[in-house]
Formats: structure tokens, C-alpha cells, sequence
């Protein structure tokens, strides 16, 4: 089979493999974390196999109501995604796209083994985290016939090494040596032009009357679709974040072209530098090597500007600008260190996956006297003694994110102010992932251990409470970025600020 995804990114889902069904109808695309129509090894494998057996290709996206967390912001934000992703592939006359949400709890039961019983091949997102994992394998019983995951995940293949790394200085420098053959393993950017499949039509329509799509009207209004849903709608879309792999690129091409150049300035919540695209990476809705493609065409980059000594340095072995190299970081070291714990640790979510000098620390001074101790009810509704605290959290409830610099402070706070280390970590994996449109992600949970220890060093001098975890304060913070709009804009209703 002629097909360009490495084999490092492929794995098959079933303990003993099963073979191809050829004389079966179509070729299954099951998409559940790369949901977008183009920079997708899973799409890639997907339409190869089409080709291969001169069989259409059927894309099945649905969304369950019953995963934890499960709200009007996170559906919206999927359904809005789903949009995109019709009117792309609807074009095609050999795909059969199938867009399905559903209703009522145990709905969509029996939806995937009735369209894997008819399918040649089955093909899967290999995505290491939340509970995808665990719905990959249940999955297995449904599937009769060879059933794939692919990795499409990031730039470095989960695969590639076995190793689980503790710091991000070591991530790097692994990356500095390895990284450079992946950057030449691409998806590729319009998988879709000219794909000459076998006519899709009709191969669907035996499911449709049970398990009936999202009609294009409620596509045109995600919000109220949502709305009819059993799910928690007391946290509402954010209006000013649509999903979708059109508002991705569009948020990525105003990055590159007006926000990269001052993005040594990120840590200032008044300075507009931020890539925004943390969400849109999360559910898929753009991919990594699509950023990474910008940002090197941007920079005029070819690989041959790589330093040749691998440092574990933050900067100067890309041969970009600082801006890109800072980015690139961001994008590359710090996200995907994290898909390195989650897909080789079934405990990254846990605390006993904290290194072992940061539990030590933390339960020496777990039971340190604390000025201040407040309940998941009071963080949630910014009940704190603390503005700038209070203002990152209605930022995360308004808007499902915190700017990036106050969020670490958010979590250190909560570390202070909890009544022991245990609360604290359940208290910030509660508010982020109901809140944030990025959380329950591997990234999101780097974040949240990271206040905690992960990927970081112990630090002296030794403090109650934090004993050697790094310490932050909010009048540290309030002194080293302008913070007096960001607490005046997120404010309580009639609340006046005290800076």
C-alpha cells in the first residue's frame, strides 16, 4: 500500500491483529481527537486504505453526554468544529461524512459496531489521554476487522522513544537529537484535493433512521442545539471562542502576522501576544505540524539551521528568531512532554505520579498551619481575600482560560490556600477541566503538576506549606506584570478593585 504515514505513528488496536475485509463496503474513519479534514496522519491512513481497496470513505465524528465535565462549552465548541468539517468534506462524493451527537444517555450504543460490521478497515485517533484511551479499547469488541490507531498528535511520534521524561531541559535536548528525521514526516496539508473515490452515496443510510446526523439547522446554531442536551448548562459556550478548524486558522494566520513578533512580551496580560490556539490543539482542530509550518515559513526556515550540539537549551538551537524559538517551546517542548507522560504513565492524572522529592516535600508540610484555607465553592465563585486571584478565575468561568502567566499563579494559590496538598490537585483538575476550553489534556495536566512539582526542581528557600515546591506570590506577580486592567476588567459586578 502506497502511503506516507511512518510507521512509528501506527499501532493496531486489537491484543491479537484481524484482518482486512475487503469484500466489505467502505473504509471507517472514526475521528474522535483529530477533528479536522487536513494535517491528520489518521485521515491520511484512512483515505491510503480507500485507495487501496477502491472503497468509499466514511468519516463518523460523534460526541457522547455522558463523559465527565460534559457542558454547553464543551459541546458548543465540538459542534461548531463539526460545521467546518461537513462543509469540507461534504464536496467529496467518495466520503460520506457522519456527524453525530448524541440525545440521551446510551443514544449512540450500538452506532460504531454497526458501521464497523460493514467496514474493510477501521481507523482510530491514538490520543493518550482523558478517557479516549479507555473508549479505544472497549471499542475493540465492535470492530470485526483490522482496526488502527495513529498517532497525529505532534510533531515527535509518542513512539519514539520509551523513555518517560521527569524534566523539560531533558525533553528538549531529546528532542535537539531526534526530532530532525520526524520534521520530514508530514501529514499532508489538503489530503482532500483531488481524492477520487468510489461514490459515497447511500453507503450510511441503513444507520441513519437509528442513529439520525446533526441536520444542517442545528449546525447553524450550535448554542441551541446544546441547549436541548442532558448536559451541565450552567457553563455556557464562550461566544468570542468559536471551534472549528476555520476559526483555528484564522486565529493562526492573525498569530503569525500580528502577535509572534512581541511574544517575548507574553507574560503581560495588557499585551496581546498570546497565540490563542491552545483549545483549538486540544480537540483537534488544528495540529501542531500546521503551526509548526507557519511559524518555519514565516522564519523562511529550512532544517539545515539546526545546531548540530544538542544543549537542552530553551533558545538558539532552532537558527530562528527568539520570538519563534520562544514559541516553538511552547508548542513543541512543554506540549508534548506532557503527551510523553500520558501515553506511557496510566497515572499521569494522579498525585502519586508527582516525583518523588515533591511528595516528600509536600507531606512534610501538609500539615503547616495555613492563614487562609477555602472549599472548591468558594474558589469556583472567586471567593477569595485575593483580587488577582479572584480575576484569573472568572477569567477561566467567563472566558475558559487564563491568561498564561497568571494561571501558574492560580494554581500556586490554590496550594496555598487548600487544606492539603491532595485537595489542592483535586480542586485545580476540577475547575480547569470544567472551565477550561483546553483542559483534560495532557498539556493542561502538565500545568496543573507542574504547580505541584513536575518538571521542575526543588527550590529553597524551604517554605511552610510549599516546603522546596516553587513559591509564587500574588504581590511578586503584581510587580513584575502590569496587572491593574486585567483585575479591573474581570471584577465582580459593582466590586471596585483595591489596585
Amino acid at each position: 500500500m502506497t502511503d506516507a504515514t511512518p510507521a512509528v505513528r501506527l499501532r493496531d488496536a486489537h491484543e491479537t491483529p484481524r484482518p482486512v475485509h475487503a469484500e466489505c463496503e467502505y473504509v471507517l474513519y472514526w475521528m474522535t481527537a483529530y477533528r479536522r479534514p487536513s494535517w491528520n496522519f489518521a485521515l491520511d491512513r484512512a483515505i491510503a486504505w480507500a485507495r487501496e481497496l477502491d472503497k468509499p470513505l466514511v468519516v463518523l465524528e460523534a460526541l457522547r453526554i455522558d463523559y465527565l465535565w460534559a457542558s454547553d462549552r464543551l459541546h458548543a465548541f465540538v459542534v461548531e468544529g463539526m460545521r467546518d468539517n461537513r462543509d469540507a468534506f461534504d464536496s467529496i462524493s467518495g466520503v460520506a461524512y457522519y456527524p453525530y451527537v448524541e440525545p440521551e444517555r446510551g443514544s449512540g450504543a450500538g452506532l460504531l459496531a454497526s458501521l464497523a460490521g460493514r467496514a474493510s478497515v477501521v481507523i482510530g485517533d491514538d490520543y493518550p489521554c482523558f478517557f479516549l484511551p479507555a473508549q479505544a479499547r472497549a471499542a475493540r469488541r465492535a470492530v470485526p476487522c483490522r482496526y488502527e490507531l495513529v498517532d497525529s498528535n505532534g510533531l515527535y511520534p509518542l513512539r519514539a522513544t520509551e523513555k518517560v521524561f521527569s524534566r523539560a531541559f531533558d525533553f528538549r535536548r531529546q528532542l535537539h537529537k531526534d526530532l530532525t528525521p520526524h520534521l520530514a514526516e508530514t501529514p499532508r496539508a489538503d489530503p482532500l484535493e483531488d481524492l477520487d473515490l468510489p461514490d459515497a452515496g447511500g453507503v450510511i443510510d441503513a444507520d441513519l433512521a437509528r442513529w439520525p446526523v446533526v441536520t444542517d439547522e442545528q449546525l447553524k446554531d450550535p448554542s441551541a442545539l446544546v441547549a436541548t442536551l442532558p448536559i451541565d448548562h450552567g457553563v455556557p459556550p464562550v461566544a468570542r471562542e468559536p471551534g472549528g478548524w476555520v476559526a483555528a486558522r484564522e486565529r493562526l494566520s492573525r498569530f503569525i502576522d500580528q502577535r509572534l513578533q512581541r511574544y517575548d512580551q507574553r507574560n503581560q496580560p495588557e499585551v496581546e501576544a498570546p497565540s490563542e490556539l491552545s483549545a483549538h490543539l486540544h480537540y483537534g482542530h488544528i495540529s501542531a505540524h500546521e503551526v509548526f509550518d507557519a511559524v518555519a515559513q514565516r522564519e523562511g526556515w529550512t532544517p539545515d539551521r539546526i545546531a548540530a550540539k544538542p544543549t537542552g537549551a530553551r533558545a538558539g538551537w532552532w537558527g530562528m528568531s527568539e520570538v519563534a524559538e520562544g514559541f516553538l517551546d511552547e508548542l513543541i517542548t512543554w506540549r508534548e512532554v506532557g503527551f510523553n507522560m500520558a501515553s506511557k504513565r496510566a497515572d499521569y492524572d494522579r498525585y502519586e505520579s508527582l516525583p518523588n522529592w515533591a511528595q516528600a516535600t509536600l507531606e512534610e508540610h501538609a500539615e503547616d498551619d495555613r492563614e487562609h484555607v477555602y472549599t472548591l465553592e468558594q474558589f469556583e465563585k472567586a471567593q477569595t481575600h485575593n483580587d488577582l486571584w479572584n480575576a484569573a478565575q472568572r477569567q477561566l468561568v467567563r472566558e475558559g482560560r487564563i491568561h498564561n502567566y497568571l494561571r501558574m499563579l492560580w494554581g500556586k494559590k490554590i496550594l496555598h490556600w487548600s487544606e492539603s496538598p491532595r485537595m489542592a490537585l483535586a480542586i485545580m483538575i476540577e475547575l480547569n477541566n470544567k472551565y477550561a476550553l483546553d483542559g483534560r489534556d495532557p498539556n493542561s495536566y502538565s500545568g496543573i503538576f507542574w504547580v505541584l512539582g513536575r518538571y521542575d526542581r526543588a527550590w529553597g528557600p524551604e517554605r511552610p506549606i510549599f516546603g522546596k515546591i516553587r513559591y509564587m506570590t500574588a504581590d511578586n506577580t503584581a510587580r513584575k506584570v502590569s496587572v491593574k486592567e486585567y483585575v479591573r476588567r474581570y471584577a465582580a459586578d459593582g466590586e471596585r478593585s483595591l489596585f
